[in-house]
C-alpha cells in the first residue's frame, strides 16, 4: 500500500482510541529500528514516549524477534492448564527479580486485566469489598480497572461499581501547603489518608492500589517516606497493597521495578508493557507466599482463555534476558542524569515551564502560562486542550514523537537509548518551548 492508502483504510475501518473520529490523520510507518520509526516518504521519527512508555528494549529486537519465532515452530498456543516451558521459564525469573515476599504469578493480557486480576484476589484472600486508589491515576479503562482510575476517562463508566474509593496523591508542586521537606509532604498525605480509611471501615478495605510513580498523570514521584507510610498503614490493618508497576516497571526508573527505588514490598504487583515490550502483549499478576498459599485450598476464581500465551511468555523471557545481557539498569541511571540535567536546563530557560519531574527515563515537563502563579497553560479539564495537541504536533513536524496529558508533556524513550541521541532530541523541545515562550 501507499501512505495514503493506509492512512484513508484506517480511517475509513478502525476506531481509534482517546480520540474524536473525524480529522485524524495517522503517520503511516513504514518500518521501525532502535529507537526510530521512519514513514512512507522515509522520514525519521524518534520515538521518545516508547510508543505507549512500553517499548523499552526499542523497535526490531533480535532478542525477542528469534525467540518468537523459536516458540512458533514448536506450538504458538497451548491452553492454561497445560505445562508451557516459556510460561514456567517466565514465571520462575519474575518471581527471582521480585522482593522475596512474592510467590506465584498469575498471567493476564496486559495491563488493565492485571488491575482487573489483582482487585478480585485482593477481595476473595481477605474477604473485604473497598478498593482505595488514587485520582490522579490511570489503571486501565475495562470496567474494574476503569473503576481503579481516578482521571476523566473513568467518567463513562459511571456509576460505578460500589466500593471504589478515591484519595488524592501527593502532587507537591500544586499543594499550597508550604511543606518544609518531603518527609512532612509525606507525613501528611499518609495520615489524611489513614483517616479516611477509618472513616471507611478499616475492616472493609481489601486494598489500596496505586501506580508506584503516577505516570500518564504527569510522572508524580512520592516524596521520602510516603510508600513507607502507606505500607505501615497496610500493615496496620490488614489491607493488601498492590503496586501498580504496569509503566513504571522493568527498568523505567532505573530499578527494576519502581517500588525498588523506596524499599518496600508490596502484597501484589500488576505488570504488563515492559515484560515484553509489546512484542506481544502479556500481563500479569505477582502475588506474595501469603496469597499463593490460600489459594491452594481456595478455588482461584480468575481465568483467561490467553493466560500465559506461550508466544508471549517466550517473548518475556527473551525480554528478561536482554535487560540481564545488556545491564539495562546502568544504562538508564547514566542516560537518565543526563536527562535530568536537560530538563532542570530547560525549567531555567523557559517562562513556560513550570515544573520537571524525572525518574531514570520516566519524565514529564509541566507547562504555565506563569511561573509565579503556576496557572497551567491548559487549565484542568478545559476545551483548550488543543493548544497541548498544537505542541505536540509542533514537536512531531522535527521527528521527535510522544504525547502529552492535561498541561504535560511525557518524555519517556526507550531504555536504549544513548545520551547523544537522547540531548540531540531535546534540541528539538528545546526550539518548540523557545516558540511557546513567545506565545504565553
Amino acid at each position: 500500500m501507499t501512505s495514503e492508502e493506509v492512512k484513508t483504510m484506517q480511517t475509513n475501518y478502525v476506531l481509534q482510541s482517546w480520540s474524536k473520529q473525524k480529522g485524524l490523520n495517522p503517520i503511516a510507518i513504514k518500518r521501525a529500528e532502535g529507537i526510530y520509526m521512519w514513514d512512507f516518504d522515509d522520514k525519521k521519527y524518534s520515538d521518545m514516549s516508547a510508543q505507549l512508555v512500553n517499548l523499552n528494549v526499542g523497535h526490531g529486537n533480535r532478542y525477542i524477534i528469534d525467540a518468537i519465532k523459536e516458540q512458533a515452530e514448536q506450538y504458538c498456543y497451548i491452553s492454561p492448564s497445560y505445562g508451557s516451558e516459556p510460561r514456567a521459564e517466565l514465571a520462575k525469573m519474575l518471581i527471582e527479580r521480585l522482593p522475596d515476599n512474592m510467590g506465584k504469578v498469575f498471567f493476564t493480557n496486559g495491563g488493565a486485566d492485571a488491575n482487573e486480576n489483582a482487585i478480585k484476589m485482593a477481595r476473595m484472600y481477605t474477604g473485604r469489598d473497598k478498593i482505595f486508589s488514587r485520582y490522579r491515576s490511570y489503571h486501565g479503562s475495562t470496567f474494574g480497572a476503569g473503576n481503579l482510575t481516578g482521571e476523566p476517562r473513568r467518567y463513562p463508566l459511571e456509576p460505578g461499581i460500589p466500593g471504589f474509593v478515591k484519595f488524592f496523591d501527593p502532587y507537591i508542586y500544586r499543594e499550597k501547603i508550604p511543606f518544609e521537606s518531603e518527609e512532612a509532604a509525606a507525613e501528611y498525605y499518609v495520615d489524611k489518608l489513614r483517616e479516611q480509611i477509618c472513616y471507611e471501615g478499616a475492616a472493609n478495605v481489601a486494598a489500596i492500589v496505586l501506580e508506584t510513580v503516577t505516570g500518564s498523570n504527569g510522572i508524580i514521584i512520592p516524596p521520602k517516606g510516603y510508600l513507607k507510610g502507606i505500607r505501615n498503614i497496610c500493615d496496620e490493618f490488614g489491607i493488601m497493597l498492590i503496586c501498580d508497576e504496569v509503566m513504571a516497571g522493568f527498568g523505567r526508573t532505573g530499578k527494576m521495578f519502581a517500588f525498588e527505588n523506596w524499599d518496600i514490598k508490596p502484597d501484589m504487583v500488576t505488570f504488563a508493557k515492559g515484560v515484553t515490550c509489546g512484542y506481544v502483549q502479556l500481563g500479569g499478576v505477582a502475588v506474595s507466599k501469603e496469597i499463593a498459599a490460600y489459594f491452594e485450598d481456595n478455588t482461584l476464581l480468575c481465568g483467561l482463555t490467553y493466560s500465559g500465551h506461550p508466544l508471549a511468555c517466550a517473548a518475556g523471557v527473551a525480554c528478561l534476558k536482554f535487560y540481564d545481557d545488556t545491564n539495562i539498569l546502568e544504562k538508564v541511571n547514566q542516560v537518565g542524569k543526563v536527562l535530568g540535567e536537560k530538563l532542570n536546563e530547560l525549567k531555567e530557560k523557559h517562562d513556560c515551564v513550570g515544573d520537571v519531574r524525572y525518574i531514570g527515563l520516566f519524565s514529564a515537563i509541566e507547562l504555565v502560562k506563569s511561573k509565579s502563579t503556576k496557572e497551567p497553560l491548559v487549565p484542568y479539564g478545559s476545551d483548550t486542550a488543543g493548544i497541548m495537541k498544537g505542541i505536540i504536533g509542533r514537536l512531531a513536524k522535527k521527528g521527535f514523537m510522544t504525547y502529552s496529558h492535561e498541561n504535560m508533556i511525557l518524555i519517556a524513550p526507550p531504555l536504549i537509548i544513548t545520551a547523544e541521541q537522547l540531548v540531540e532530541e531535546l534540541i528539538k523541545v528545546d526550539e518548540v518551548l523557545t516558540e511557546v515562550d513567545a506565545e504565553i
